[in-house]
Order: C-alpha cells, then structure tokens, then sequence
C-alpha cells in the first residue's frame, strides 16, 4: 500500500469518527448489568484465542456500565463458521461481537465454500495489530529457504479444507515450484503445532510470526522453526535481519505482486474484532472507542508485553475501508487467486 493511500484512509477514518463521537452518549446506559460476549472463530490455545482472552479482560473498563465480558470458542471452517453465526445468528443489539481469522475478507472475495456473510457489512470495530504472517518448516527438514524448498518435498500441516495455510505453500508450488505437499483436515493451529509434535507433518502455512513467539516461544529461541517468507505490509526487522525475504519482493511481474496483495491483505487487519450487521450507531461508536482505548491502555500493553502480543491497532474505521478494498479487488486478479487455490478454498 503506497504511503499516500494510508494517508487517505486515515484522513477517511478520522473523519468518520469525527462525526460519529456524539452518538455514543444516546448509549451511556444501554451495558449496565449486561453480559458482552466475544466468540472466538478458533480452538482454545492458539493466538487468535489469547488475543481475545486478552482484549477481553480489558474492554469492559471502557465500556460505559461495565458489563461483564464472557468468551465464547466457536471454531470451524477457518473460523468461517464464526463468521457466519456472527453475521446471520447474533443479536444485533450489541452485546456479542467476535474476533477471528483475518482472511475473511479474501475468502469471501474468492467464493470460498461455506461463506454466508458479506464482510462489508460487518460492524468492524478495530484490529490489534498489522502483523507480519510466515511460512515456516521445521529445522530438522533441512530446508532452511524457498530455494531448498524446490529440491525437497515438505509436508505442511493446514485447517480443514485449507484456507490460507493451505493457499500459500500451494500458490509458492504453482508460481515458483517448490515441493510442499499439504496435508489439511487439522481443526485449529494448536492442532497442526501438535501434529508436528508427533512427526506428522514438518511444517505450517501462512501464519502470524508472533503467533509462534506467543504459542512456541521455545521453539522461535532454539532455531526449531525455520521462517522461509514473510508477508505483511512491510518487513519485520526481526525475520529481515534472519535474511528472510518478503513476498512481495519475490514478485516477478506485476501479475504476481497483485496476487500477492489479494493474498496478503489480510496482514494489514490482523486479530481483528466485529460485531455483526446493523448493530445500532450509538452503540457500535462505544465499542470502537472503547476498543481505542483499550489498544492505549497501559494495563493492556504491560499484559500484551508479558504475553508477547504484538499490539500495532487500527481503528474500526479504516478495517472498514480495508476490506472494502479487498473485496473490491480487480476480477482478473481474483481469478487467478482462485486458480491457485486449493480445491474449496477454506472449507
């Protein structure tokens, strides 16, 4: 994303909540003595799940009336299945919302099988950080970059169906020939880290490097996992440092940055948080600013710092114009995404 464009959604986004400020006073009594409730789109254990836990112990501060905030795991389909009860189930008064997988966006946009939600008309509240996503395989493989990976077939543990951690190591086999072999059907990536455990599969697909300093920190220190490609909005310096290149960078033509863009949008809104369609205005403007506020919190960051959570926030307002974007991508481009994804998308 050019520096000009985020300029643009940021002025976009400060104006919207500009106007939006006043709404939230209609709403200052509505929470007392209410329940929120967070669903979580994974199994307990992994990172999407302890960044909901985390944001939940602290949202509830900011919220006029304080209500109390329950978490609610709710996987399946590569958190798809949250997505959809969110969208079509929940009640739209407010008091549930959900965090999830941040490639909704992409698999609607690309048909993927079971989507029943239009990600534009989620009430996006925030998200907690612009996270870089790794692919990564074990050090015992003895593959330590892509171009190893070409000579030696790897087998990468993926979700039920797919999703992402299947679309990578896949769309890496059709554009540049390495030898994953992906082997999917795993209910959460607690799973597909256990199953390396038992020697099942010797790698994982695309997902947040933080992820695995919060879920395997042992494994990061010791050198056990080895990142092959980041992709983000920009390099971590941690994994540059380590020579680890940049998807985008490894793009010969524009055809293929513009893949990679559609592929990688999702890192831009990582651990993101929504309610579901048509959640009244006032009461939306509470959560979005309570959300802020929860992002600039010192309890907060000194409880994200200790849990190794990346914290770098976007507003709910510039998510919305994100994946306005994303689902607003060029047909062509979005073709031949799916021309490179796994049969079923994220099942």
């Amino acid at each position: 994303m050019s520096g000009k464009r985020a300029i643009t959604l940021l002025a976009s986004a400060c104006a919207l909540a500009g106007v939006a400020v006043p709404l939230a006073a209609a709403a200052d009594g509505f929470y007392k003595g209410k329940t929120l409730t967070l669903i979580v789109g994974t199994i307990a254990g992994g990172g999407y799940d302890a960044n909901g836990r985390l944001v939940a112990r602290h949202i509830g501060r900011f919220i006029p009336g304080a209500p109390n905030v329950v978490v609610q795991n709710m996987p399946g389909a590569s958190g798809i299945k949250a997505v959809n009860f969110l969208y079509a189930i929940a009640p739209k008064d407010g008091t549930t919302i959900a965090t999830f997988n941040s490639a909704m966006p992409f698999y609607e946009t690309v048909g993927a099988s079971g989507v029943q939600f239009k990600s534009t008309e989620l009430s996006w509240i925030g998200s907690l950080s612009q996270n870089v996503n790794v692919i990564v395989v074990m050090r015992d493989t003895g593959v330590r970059t892509l171009e190893d990976a070409k000579k030696k077939e790897v087998i990468m543990g993926a979700l039920t169906g797919g999703g992402t951690m299947s679309a990578y190591p896949i769309l890496l086999n059709n554009l540049f020939g390495t030898k994953f072999k992906v082997v999917a059907g795993y209910s959460g990536g607690n799973e597909v880290n256990l199953a390396i455990e038992r020697g099942e599969v010797q790698g994982r697909g695309t997902t947040p490097w933080s992820t695995w300093k919060t879920t395997r920190p042992e494994w990061v220190k010791d050198g056990r996992v080895v990142p092959l490609v980041q992709i983000g909005p920009k390099k971590d310096p941690e994994l540059a440092a380590m020579g680890v290149p940049l998807l985008d960078d490894l793009a010969e033509n524009e055809e293929q940055r513009q893949i990679f863009r559609l592929l990688g949008g999702n890192t831009y809104i990582e651990r993101p948080f929504a309610g579901p369609p048509r959640i009244p205005a006032d009461r939306l403007e509470i959560l979005r600013r309570a959300f802020d506020a929860v992002a600039k919190d010192p309890q907060f960051l000194a409880d994200a710092e200790r849990e190794q959570a990346e914290v770098d926030p976007q507003t709910g307002e510039n998510v919305a114009l994100l994946v306005k974007q994303i689902v607003g991508s060029p047909a062509a481009v979005i073709e031949r995404v799916k021309a490179v994804m796994p049969a079923g998308g994220a099942q």
